[in-house]
């Protein structure tokens, strides 16, 4: 006696060799023998094992599914019964068995009740059922044609449809998805490769800025609607003729100093910072999208302002004309000592803005003992040896210090240069050490009046910001907080706020123990931080985008540890592989292998050692031209 039983999701026979009550032992016609439980057990026949599954399921291919389901009725029923309907009459054991495997392979048309039980699916959920079916074979031809498409450089048209979150955020059950997957696996590529490829990055450039507007800026870089206050009619206009240094792309003019002799032989020294609290309201249109946005973010050859043109130009300290700003003046005598400060909010007249390019030929480390001829040299050279005497006052006075690189990104349709400049310049230490008496000054008005503002802190080395007045350990002052850019940056547009209601002597914009304060400070932290990191990732692009448009072959390179190398004129790190063992601070000859500003990657081959040194830390730094602002200088760029 054989039977024809179910085991693993398939039928199979086998001769009986001994019987239990649940179970049996069986062999195949193979000689394997094996225990089976007797409830899987759907038939039981006699004569030859040989060819009996075979021409079973030979039979099964022959038998129509549909016609099976017209004659199955509704009520269950099993496979032998429908056997003997479909036959006519009893039907032989392979026609039964053939008849249970095709029931068996049709799941959408029979449900399974037991034990060679079915039952057929209503012709409402088959259809469903059906329609889903066919659903799917059509969505996989149309993958397997995206797909082909895609492996051969083409770009399907649902793909570009959805371009836009396939590149940003793609949905991994979505099929277009997994068509261009499936392209990447294929062709041993990255899915954004496959899309370039295909056309659909016609720009680079625009791809990275694109990520970054998706995240912080996903309604757009356009302005709602504002209105801006009416300013005070009775602001008194100073008597000082002010000048700005900036570079020659600044837009956003929000500091401007003045020099002034003093009838008793002291010299007044005039910090000026554009006033826009006085005319964008707090918590109104245009507030609110400040608080969005938090600062001005910056990316060679572009830039994402944190007010619009239209309230920048009212309060911007254009040349020519007299604005609305907030004075630090500050009363020094001969030998740069500071008699005594006071501040105020006036009128300003803006004589001069003077661009680094222009004036660094009049204004540098050789022209401070003789007159270069420009008209001001001597209020310039008077600004910096006080400056020189500020920075003494906070213990941070080191002309042996090495001073890192400068990089400005200058990008005029598609073409970048590139320009270095060494810090600490007669410009760069005139403007950082002011602006950082003006914000320790300010942040200790606030302080001494019990008004909140938000600072910039260092203990330990760790940089933090808080609404306390506290130690700066980096800057070498007792407090410090931001006020010198308030056109630039929200945190000093809202202490500018508070320094306002102290000197108008008016309640403050913000209370001391408000959560509003607190709430704009923690927002700006982790936003202005994301914004650096974003400048700099651009900044690396047009790095990688200018060694493709200079065609450079072979670079120089400074070993900043291991195989981590700086590129000379350029800010650019990158690691190269199979480099020997070199001392930091060392220099060595590259060959440029490979740039990907789609990846921003970039492979270099070690040639040759140019120079091997030794160098401690902080010549390294130099040597390496990090880049890296010290404190005193990146809180005011």
């Amino acid at each position: 006696m054989n039977v024809f039983y179910e085991e693993d999701g398939g039928f199979k026979v086998a001769s009986i060799m001994t019987e239990a009550d649940s179970s049996m032992q069986v062999e195949a016609s193979t000689g394997k023998r094996s225990k089976i439980k007797t409830a899987n057990v759907l038939m039981r026949f006699e004569g030859s094992l040989s060819g009996f599954l075979e021409a079973a399921q030979t039979e099964a291919e022959t038998l129509d599914t549909d016609f099976l389901w017209e004659c199955s009725g509704e009520s269950e029923f099993g496979f032998e019964s429908l056997a003997e309907e479909y036959y006519g009459g009893k039907p032989s054991r392979q026609q039964a068995a053939a008849i249970a495997i095709k029931l068996h392979s049709a799941p959408m048309y029979f449900y399974r009740k037991g034990k060679g039980q079915y039952k057929a699916a209503p012709e409402e959920t088959l259809k469903a059922a059906m329609a889903g079916v066919e659903k799917k074979r059509q969505q996989a031809e149309l993958m397997a044609l995206m797909t082909a498409q895609l492996t051969s450089r083409q770009l399907p048209e649902s793909i570009f449809a959805k371009l836009d979150q396939l590149l940003y955020a793609p949905d991994k059950n979505a099929m277009e998805w997994k068509a261009l997957e499936q392209a990447a696996t294929e062709l041993k590529m990255l899915p954004v490769q496959v899309l370039h490829d295909a056309g659909a990055i016609p720009s680079i450039h625009d791809y990275h800025l694109g990520a970054f507007l998706r995240e912080y800026f996903a309604n757009g870089t356009e302005f709602p609607d504002f209105s801006l206050a009416t300013l005070p009619e009775d602001l008194p206009v100073s008597e000082v003729q002010a000048f700005s240094i900036d570079d020659s792309t600044t837009t956003e003019i929000d500091d401007a100093l003045s020099v002034t002799r003093l009838p008793n032989g002291n010299t007044q020294v005039g910090i000026h910072i554009a006033a826009p609290a006085l005319g964008v309201t707090p918590r109104e249109s245009l507030d609110h999208e400040v608080m969005k946005r938090l600062s001005t973010v910056y990316m060679p050859g572009h830039k994402i302002t944190m007010l619009p043109e239209t309230a920048i130009r009212p309060f911007s300290l254009d040349a020519g004309e007299t604005k609305p700003a907030l004075s630090l003046y500050l009363e020094v005598a001969a030998d740069y000592s500071v008699v005594q400060q006071h501040s105020r909010l006036e009128r300003v007249q803006i004589a001069h803005n003077l661009r680094h390019d222009t004036l660094e030929p009049y204004f540098n480390e050789n022209t401070l003992e003789t007159d270069s001829g420009h008209p001001l040299w001597q209020p310039l050279v008077f600004l910096f040896h006080f400056a020189e005497s500020l920075e003494k006052a906070r213990g941070k006075y080191d002309p042996t210090k090495p001073q890192p690189v400068d990089y400005n990104f200058y990008v005029t349709d598609g073409i970048v240069s590139i320009i270095n400049r060494q810090r600490g310049s007669p410009m760069d230490k005139l403007v950082a050490e002011l602006m950082i008496a003006a914000n320790s000054q300010w942040g200790l008005l606030l302080a001494e009046h019990n008004v909140p503002g938000i600072y910039r802190a260092q203990n330990g080395g760790k940089v933090y910001m808080t609404t306390k007045a506290e130690g700066h350990q980096g800057l070498g002052v007792a407090q410090y907080a931001w006020c010198t850019s308030p056109l630039r940056r929200a945190v000093d547009l809202i202490n500018q706020r508070q320094i306002i209601s102290v000197l108008t002597m008016q309640e403050p914009v913000y209370a001391a123990n408000g959560d509003e304060i607190v709430g704009h400070m923690r927002n700006f932290d982790q936003t202005y931080n994301a914004y650096n990191e974003f400048q700099t990732r651009m900044e690396r692009y047009w790095c990688l985008q200018y060694l493709v448009q200079e065609n450079i072959q072979e670079v120089e390179a400074t070993v900043w540890r291991e195989n981590l190398v700086r590129l000379s004129g350029l800010p650019y790190m990158t690691k190269v592989y199979g480099m020997p063992v070199l001392k930091p601070g060392s220099k060595v000859q590259l060959s440029v292998q490979k740039i990907d500003t789609l990846l921003m990657e970039l492979e270099c081959k070690f040639l040759r050692v140019i120079e091997e040194t030794v160098a401690d830390n902080t010549e390294i730094a130099s040597v390496a031209e990090t880049g890296g602002a010290p404190e005193d200088v990146a809180e005011n760029t």
